[in-house]
């Protein structure tokens, strides 16, 4: 490629870079680049907003650019707090080592291997003396931490904010300074962090990174940002037919943005696929199955992805029951009175809802079926031997 060519390939799916024309110099000067994105292990599993930033790691690897997918094992005990209302609740090593684990067998269904460097931050972090603390402290100040959205309003509303929050931004960036990083990525709620190691690593000497920014990539309900904390995400570990019926669910909008940030689609091919959808010659449905289709490929197989297709048009589009139905025994503790079973409790126990309240909130948005009826109550009265629970496209058989 050409240099205007791998800068437009780069730029594609970023919300902004700061700067390009640092980028376009140093691609020019130094040719391989250091390329890094953290990800604190504080959940098991990587989501498809995780993938955007993955799928951009993988577009530098492909113009021969050192990636690093730092595991911020040290971070993750700070909690980002990114966006928080509220201090994030401590999480023990245990958790943090377990889900790392993960973290390091999913990545490669998007990065390659052999031109990946798996970091961890605790090699740098951990071994930290109260002295070099304190110097990496004496490099930034309160007043330029409480400049940060979220910092701003929490202390301007008086809720608390803890002293170890105030050291995430630093602890990221002496992170980009120990990797010599030209290039770190994020969400654009992440830009002040980012931007911080552009600071620190001027201090230390080091040519200041390229921060490269990304829209937040919205969940399946259209509205907040992908986060399994919100029950709204797609796992790339999760079964194909599983991700392809939560792609599903997607609005015909989001599709589009979806299509932008997941696919290999250029703008312009993106463009022409709404201009299309527009103009009727494609049915919007069509248009999400191949979206659905794509992204299954990515991350399981082309045989994997028309298997998923197949399953949802026989139990979504002709209404049959799904073949891979999960059958439980009824759980204890969900039988009221006169023997009646509590729904309420009963969803969150076989994984249809996170909560009660959850649960509770489900039924009376008229979600929840049982045996093909829809429920309005919390309660349900049964003779028969077997329930057939239907939570939107998620079932359960349920043996009494």
């Amino acid at each position: 490629m050409t240099l205007d060519e791998q800068i437009a390939y780069l730029k594609k799916g970023l919300a902004e870079i700061i700067r390009e024309e640092d980028l376009r110099e140093r691609l020019q000067s130094r040719g391989k680049l250091r390329v890094k994105a953290g990800f604190d292990p504080t959940a098991p599993d990587l989501h498809l907003g995780h993938a955007v930033l993955l799928r951009k790691m993988k577009h530098f690897q492909d113009l021969g650019h050192t990636v690093i997918f730092l595991i911020g094992d040290m971070t993750g005990l700070i909690g980002d707090p990114t966006g928080r209302n509220l201090t994030r609740p401590p999480m023990t090593r245990e958790e943090l080592d377990r889900n790392a684990e993960t973290y390091k067998a999913q990545v490669f269904k998007i990065l390659d291997p052999d031109k990946t460097e798996i970091r961890f931050n605790s090699q740098w972090l951990a071994p930290m003396r109260f002295e070099e603390l304190v110097r990496l402290c004496s490099r930034y100040t309160v007043a330029r931490l409480l400049e940060r959205d979220d910092f701003s309003k929490r202390y301007k509303e008086g809720t608390p904010i803890s002293v170890h929050e105030l050291l995430y931004p630093l602890a990221q960036a002496y992170d980009s300074v120990m990797l010599q990083c030209d290039v770190e990525m994020g969400g654009t709620d992440q830009k002040f962090n980012l931007l911080v190691g552009r600071e620190i690593q001027r201090d230390f000497g080091q040519m200041p990174q390229i921060v490269a920014t990304f829209p937040l990539l919205e969940g399946i309900d259209g509205v907040e940002k992908m986060a399994k904390s919100k029950g709204n995400y797609i796992g790339i570990a999760e079964p194909p037919h599983v991700m392809f019926r939560k792609v599903m669910q997607i609005s015909d909008e989001l599709m589009y943005r979806y299509y932008e940030m997941l696919t290999d689609l250029s703008l312009a091919e993106a463009g022409q696929l709404r201009a299309r959808v527009a103009e009727g010659r494609l049915h919007p449905m069509e248009a999400k199955i191949d979206l659905g289709r794509r992204i299954v490929t990515d991350f399981h197989s082309a045989t994997a992805a028309a298997a998923a297709v197949e399953e949802f048009n026989r139990v979504v589009r002709q209404g049959e029951i799904p073949a891979d139905i999960v059958t439980l025994a009824l759980p204890e503790g969900v039988r009221g009175a006169a023997g009646h079973i509590r729904v309420d409790k009963l969803l969150p126990k076989i994984g249809l809802a996170d909560s009660v309240t959850d649960a509770t909130r489900k039924i009376k948005a008229g979600a929840v079926e049982i045996n093909g009826q829809r429920l309005h109550e919390l309660a349900w009265a049964s003779a028969d031997s077997k329930l057939l629970v239907q939570v939107g496209r998620n079932w359960r058989q349920v043996t009494l």
